[in-house]
C-alpha cells in the first residue's frame, strides 16, 4: 500500500510518499480500505515542529489522526458484520495511508445517506462542535460570535448557533470565507484582518458584545475578541492556528463575570467522543447541518494540501483521498 511521511520537520516538501507492506488485523483489530482522511491544522504545525509542547511526535511519522473508509478484515474478536461497513475511525499511528489498521473499539459506522467526504469532514470538527455546542446552552437571540468561521469547526458552529436561534456573527479572513458565513447563517461577519474590526462587533451588538465567542483562532485575534465579550458572557479558547491559545489572565476574566473554557474541555474520553461523533453524523444524515469540504487533495499531494490550509485560503474542510 502506499502511505504519506514526514521524513523530518519542516515545510510541506518533508511529506514523501512509499510503499508499505499491506497491513492485516490482529486480535481485536480491523483494516480499513481507506477512502478519505480528513487534514487538521494541527497537522501543519506537528509537521513543522512547532507543537512539541502538545504531541511528543518525532520524525519519520505518518501524519493524521482519523480516516474514512469501508472495513475489509477483522481480526480476533471482532464481528463480522463489520466486513464491507462505512465507518469512521482513529488511527493511533497516522492517518495519510490507503489502508488503516485500527483497534475494532473506535469503529463508528456512517449512516445510510451519508457520503463518506462529509463522514471524514465531520470525524473530528464534528465531534468539537457538538461538545462546544453542548457546553454553550446558547438561548434564542443571543449574540455568537464565531472566529475562524470559515474553516470545517467554524462552519459548523455557525450552523449550529443559528439552529439553536442564536444571532450568528462570522469572523473570518477575506470575502469568500465570509460569504460562505453568511450563507450558513450568519447575521453578520466581519473580517479580522481590518483593524476595526472589533468596534465593528460592538456595533453590532449595540455595544454590549456578544454573549458566546467561540475562539478557533487564538492569538491576538482572539484576545481582541475577548475584549469585546459581554460581560458576564462565556469565551471558548479552542484553537491555536495563530500559533498560541489565546492569553487571558483568569482574574480579568472573573471581574468580568466571564466564563472561560478551554483546549482541554473539547479533549473528550472515548466514550463522550463517539457520543459526540455520532450525534454529529446523524445530524448530517438528517440534513440539520452541512459539512463544508472546500477542497480535496490525492494522496500523493498531501504537500498542497498543507499548503492550502498554512495559506489561509482553504475553505471548509480539507481532505486526502486514496
Amino acid at each position: 500500500m502506499r502511505l504519506v511521511e514526514a521524513t523530518r520537520f519542516g515545510g510541506p516538501e518533508v511529506l514523501k510518499l512509499r510503499e508499505a507492506a499491506t497491513p492485516g488485523a490482529g486480535s481485536g483489530q480491523a483494516v480499513i480500505d481507506v477512502s478519505f482522511v480528513p487534514v487538521l491544522f494541527v497537522d501543519t504545525q506537528i509537521r513543522q515542529g512547532a507543537a512539541q509542547n502538545w504531541f511528543a511526535t518525532t520524525p519519520p511519522y505518518i501524519p493524521g489522526s482519523g480516516v474514512a473508509g469501508t472495513v475489509s478484515a477483522v481480526g480476533d474478536g471482532v464481528q463480522r458484520r463489520w466486513v464491507g461497513q462505512h465507518v469512521v475511525a482513529s488511527t493511533e499511528r497516522g492517518s495519510y495511508l490507503e489502508q488503516a489498521v485500527v483497534g475494532a473499539d473506535s469503529l463508528i459506522a456512517v449512516p445510510h445517506g451519508l457520503g463518506m467526504a462529509e463522514a471524514a469532514a465531520l470525524f473530528t470538527d464534528g465531534r468539537t462542535a457538538m461538545g462546544l455546542i453542548e457546553m454553550a446552552h446558547i438561548r434564542a437571540d443571543e449574540w455568537v460570535l464565531v472566529l475562524g468561521a470559515g474553516g470545517g469547526l467554524g462552519c459548523l458552529l455557525v450552523q449550529l448557533a443559528d439552529g439553536d436561534g442564536a444571532r450568528v456573527i462570522g469572523a473570518a479572513r477575506g470575502h469568500k470565507k465570509l460569504a460562505l458565513a453568511q450563507k450558513l447563517g450568519s447575521e453578520a461577519v466581519v473580517d479580522y484582518s481590518q483593524t476595526d474590526w472589533p468596534k465593528q462587533v460592538l456595533d453590532i451588538t449595540d455595544g454590549a458584545g456578544p454573549v458566546m465567542v467561540f475562539d478557533g483562532v487564538g492569538g491576538d485575534i482572539g484576545r481582541a475578541a475577548f475584549d469585546v465579550t459581554a460581560r458576564g458572557g462565556q469565551f471558548s479558547a479552542h484553537g491555536a492556528p495563530s500559533g498560541t491559545f489565546t492569553q487571558i489572565d483568569p482574574q480579568e476574566a472573573e471581574r468580568r463575570e466571564i466564563a472561560l473554557r478551554g483546549i482541554e474541555h473539547v479533549q473528550f474520553a472515548p466514550t463522550e467522543a463517539r457520543r459526540l461523533t455520532e450525534k454529529a453524523l446523524s445530524a448530517a444524515a438528517e440534513g440539520r447541518i452541512t459539512p463544508i469540504m472546500g477542497q480535496t487533495f490525492p494522496l500523493e499531494c498531501a504537500g498542497d494540501a498543507h499548503r492550502a490550509i498554512e495559506s489561509r485560503q482553504a475553505l471548509g474542510k480539507t481532505l486526502l483521498t486514496t
